[in-house]
């Protein structure tokens, strides 16, 4: 039998299919672009997996080439594009699979918001703000300076923007007005504090914290996650849990992973965003080696509407911790190679890296994710040792970009 995902992160695919073959099953890929995946791809053994090509924002294609699959027992989705049509999809085919409208409702950050306000989990609420120079004073009534201005639907880091003076917020009314938003534009509290991850796993309301995950963004007004270890040992680990349980409950998500982005504040944990899977870039890998297990097998025991056994299995904390960078590109162009791949062996902690993008391929933003061409990965005994190694490893990467024609 299979288990299709519809889109997948660009890492994991390795993983998932050997998670799905735990099970018995056999992991399809659904995509409208193979190229997403070049690098899980290219290191799979043949035949690992397969691979459908459709245009999947056509939910009448998917559901065609889902109709092709033999013996589908299971539907996924890790993603936050594809979240809502899989798992409308799933629930049509009589599949196992979450909730759609608490689906809906996750992929609304300002109504996350506003549903954890009302409970008294957030101090911060959500306003509606209209892009433009004509939102400034909404912005400076109702929530004040500093403020942080998102796409109620956007990703990868895209459409968020903070403003710590007037000035600020008028250059990014202005440039939010320029960019196409997936979602609506509103405006939040600025939270003090250092950002870090909850990487959760919930079941009919039970949620088991797989560890917390250090996250550094960049100093520009442009929000960019840079820098990400695991586990970090925070002592307020238990309270961080007891929050997170609750903020998913309120937020509906019942079952499967939950990326929870937070904000540890001086009087606590403050909700940057949720994310009803697991979590981007390299967290995966780095949640598999760190606690000793793979993790992808509580996603397919979910796809098959079955208990995760990861939520009672004991998991290995005493595994290295693990840093990883981002590598970006410092201007748009036409990205021709790296400097410096060589010299990663040379550093200690097992460096890895995982290129995201290829040399020909043209880059037309480098102030969010889009602009990551590759990452580092490192171990070490601590996950704040494993970070300097990652990045004192990174450094020396630089990538070649040209002028475009």
């Amino acid at each position: 039998m299979t288990i299709a995902a519809w889109e997948s992160l660009s890492f994991g695919l390795g993983r998932m299919a050997e998670a799905a073959a735990s099970t018995g099953h056999r992991l399809c890929l659904l995509t409208g672009d193979r190229s997403v995946y070049r690098h899980e791809l290219a290191t799979l053994p043949a035949g690992a997996l397969d691979v459908v090509d459709v245009d999947t924002d056509d939910p009448d294609a998917v559901r065609r080439a889902l109709a092709a699959v033999p013996s589908l027992a299971g539907l996924i989705n890790t993603t936050d594009t594809w979240s809502v049509p899989a798992a409308e999809a799933a629930a049509e085919w009589g599949l196992p699979g979450p909730d759609p409208e608490a689906v809906r409702l996750l992929r609304d950050k300002r109504r996350v918001r506003q549903a954890l306000r009302a409970r008294g989990l957030s101090r911060s609420a959500g306003v509606a703000v209209v892009p433009g120079p004509q939102g400034a004073d909404a912005v400076l009534r109702t929530v004040g300076l500093p403020v942080v201005l998102k796409d109620s639907a956007g990703t990868s880091s895209c459409g968020v923007w903070i403003a710590h003076d007037e000035e600020a917020l008028h250059l990014a009314l202005a440039e939010a007005a320029r960019q196409p938003l997936k979602g609506e534009l509103f405006a939040e509290a600025f939270l003090a504090g250092p950002l870090y991850s909850a990487e959760t796993l919930s079941w009919e309301g039970r949620t088991r914290l797989l560890g917390v995950l250090s996250r550094q963004t960049s100093r520009t007004a442009v929000v960019r996650e840079e820098v990400a270890a695991f586990p970090v040992a925070l002592p307020e680990r238990d309270a961080v849990e007891a929050w997170v349980g609750r903020a998913l409950e309120v937020a509906g998500h019942r079952r499967g992973f939950a990326h929870v982005e937070f904000i540890l504040t001086a009087e606590g944990p403050e909700l940057v965003e949720i994310n009803r899977r697991i979590g981007g870039a390299l967290v995966g890998e780095v949640l598999c080696r760190a606690l000793g297990t793979n993790v992808y097998t509580a996603m397919m025991d979910e796809a098959l509407g079955r208990r995760p056994r990861l939520l009672d299995a004991p998991l290995d904390a005493r595994g290295p911790a693990y840093g990883f960078v981002l590598v970006y590109a410092d201007r748009p162009g036409v990205l021709k190679g790296w400097h410096g791949l060589g010299e990663l062996a040379s550093f200690p902690g097992s460096v890895e890296w995982y290129p995201v993008r290829e040399p020909g391929e043209t880059l037309a933003h480098v102030g969010d994710q889009r602009g990551c061409t590759g990452m580092v990965l490192a171990e070490a005994a601590t996950a704040e040792l494993a970070q300097h190694r990652a990045w004192s490893a990174a450094v020396r990467v630089r990538p070649v970009i040209a002028d475009t024609a």
